[in-house]
């Protein structure tokens, strides 16, 4: 059973890879995103699971990086540049 759940993490990242490759898919769109979200996740739980720290490691980034991606695509998300730069901050007091 493992093994099908692998397969299906792996089609998911690979079904976002060829979308975006074909022109079908934004690379940072919130679809794109979130199969490499899922995809990556479900290996990094079993990559833990079988103590593959290498492939553990590598989907556990994968899936902090789509994370990260897919919460700064939310209106609300505050980007750095949105941010007031230090220097205003100082020249008020």
């Amino acid at each position: 059973m493992d093994q099908v759940i692998q397969v299906l993490g792996s089609l998911l990242i690979l079904a976002a890879f060829v979308a975006a490759q074909r022109g079908v898919l934004d690379q940072s769109s919130r679809t794109y995103l979130t199969l490499n979200l899922v995809g990556s996740a479900v290996l990094a739980v079993l990559a833990g699971h079988e103590k593959q720290l290498g492939f553990l490691l590598l989907e556990t980034s994968w899936a902090a990086v789509s994370a990260w991606g897919l919460y700064r695509s939310w209106p609300h998300a505050v980007t750095v540049s949105d941010r007031e730069p230090p220097e205003s901050r100082c020249s008020q007091r």
